[in-house]
């Protein structure tokens, strides 16, 4: 069966924000949707509240920041691809209560992310940093003095999710021993040892490593407390999320030479565009990399999200696949011969299901296909039903009490 939506592909509204790879808006086109704008920025609340209207795609980066003002004026949003690792930007609540789904690509860039930690803990073990500076000011540093190789030393990893693991794999290939500190139990890779503590970690590491998500319990984890348990001459290397780390105590912790040197792509503020102004504690230190957070930065990182997104999005657009989204429960769907497929977001609370049911049999309407699944606070009902009466369905749907969303799909 070719899935086809119910409203005309032509007519569905496609907004892409930040420079999102050109790879997805080929997919869109080549699947039939006409109106796909992209835009090379992202938009501020008022300006993204005017321009949501009338969207039923959105697809961001992690610097615009869809707020319940903004989901309140997206009256026919259906789905939002985040076009990067995290979904902090969207409130996720305020998502699932207007029935939105989104999703994220995890997975797509966790090699760049991870060849770059690896590439800078060499650079930072050898003080590179500032050997660079000094010969781009004509100054001759050839010195072993404080110059060590990675083989032989201990690579601490907070947070062994997957760029955490696969930093863990690549550190022992180049003959370092690995050990990881997560809240949850993961199995390790290779010869990788899962420590009982933060603090096991910190003072045993040649080089940490952060890959953990920005939580309440994550903010600030590396403070002038715990940079105390750090052995000294460390290295902190933060690719993770800005607030994990308190900049003004490791602005001190390398200023008094506790640790040795420190590599930091993401900040607690960050500016945002290119070209405006940055300022950090850790500027002019030494042994210092400060990049503009470019850990996923790469042409086969992005080129992975926007096919990874779009076609989540697709699948969600036109068969009501949720594998993957962050706010609906995860159903794959099988295609349904001769039937036209609804779609049911509601509140998880009991009974809605019997009177989705009810409802239908009630009106004497045909049921070839149903599906569910339901997380803590949302219900995800899926009816195939006969053609001669899908929209007589939909309506009955649209009044069962709870109900959130009802699309009717094709």
């Amino acid at each position: 069966m070719e899935a086809k939506t119910s409203y005309p592909k032509e007519k569905i509204s496609v907004l892409l924000l930040e420079n999102i790879s050109e790879i997805a808006v080929r997919n869109f086109q080549r699947n039939g949707y006409t109106q796909v704008q992209r835009l090379s920025k992202a938009l501020p609340e008022d300006e993204l509240i005017d321009a949501i209207k009338n969207v039923h795609i959105l697809g961001i980066r992690s610097k615009s920041q869809i707020t319940p003002a903004v989901l309140e004026a997206a009256s026919r949003l259906q789905a939002i691809g985040c076009f990067c690792i995290g979904t902090n930007q969207v409130d996720l609540q305020s998502a699932t209560d207007h029935g939105v789904s989104v999703f994220n690509a995890p997975y797509s860039n966790t090699r760049s992310v991870a060849e770059l930690v690896m590439g800078a803990a060499i650079m930072l073990i050898r003080r590179i940093p500032d050997k660079s500076t000094a010969a781009h000011k004509g100054i001759w540093m050839k010195d072993a003095k404080g110059s060590y190789e990675l083989r032989g030393k201990t690579l601490g990893i907070i947070g062994y999710g997957n760029i955490g693991s696969q930093v863990s794999v690549l550190a022992e290939a180049l003959g370092m021993k690995v050990i990881f500190y997560d809240v949850e139990t993961k199995l390790p890779l290779g010869n990788a040892t899962d420590m009982k503590s933060l603090k096991d970690v910190l003072s045993n590491s040649d080089v940490v490593t952060l890959h953990v998500p920005d939580t309440p319990q994550t903010r600030n984890l590396i403070n002038r407390k715990n940079l105390k348990y750090c052995k000294e001459g460390a290295i902190i290397i933060n690719y993770a999320r800005g607030e994990v780390i308190d900049l003004d105590d490791l602005a001190l912790a390398i200023e008094t030479r506790q640790i040795a040197g420190a590599a930091i792509d993401v900040y607690p503020v960050e500016p945002e565009k290119n070209g405006d102004i940055f300022t950090s504690p850790l500027q002019g230190l030494p042994n210092v990399i400060l990049t503009p957070h470019i850990g996923g930065s790469t042409e086969e990182a992005q080129q992975n999200i926007g096919e990874d997104v779009s076609n989540k999005l697709l699948n969600y657009l036109e068969k009501g696949i949720t594998l993957g989204s962050v706010t609906l429960p995860a159903l794959a769907l099988p295609p349904q011969e001769g039937a036209h497929r609804i779609l049911h977001i509601h509140k998880n609370i009991p009974g809605v299901l019997s009177q989705i049911n009810t409802q239908l049999s009630k009106n004497k309407i045909n049921i070839l296909g149903q599906y569910l699944k339901t997380n803590d606070s949302i219900g995800y009902v899926v009816v195939d039903v006969d053609k001669k009466i899908s929209n007589q369905a939909a309506q009955l749907l649209k009044d069962v009490p709870s109900t959130i969303k009802v699309r009717l799909l094709y």
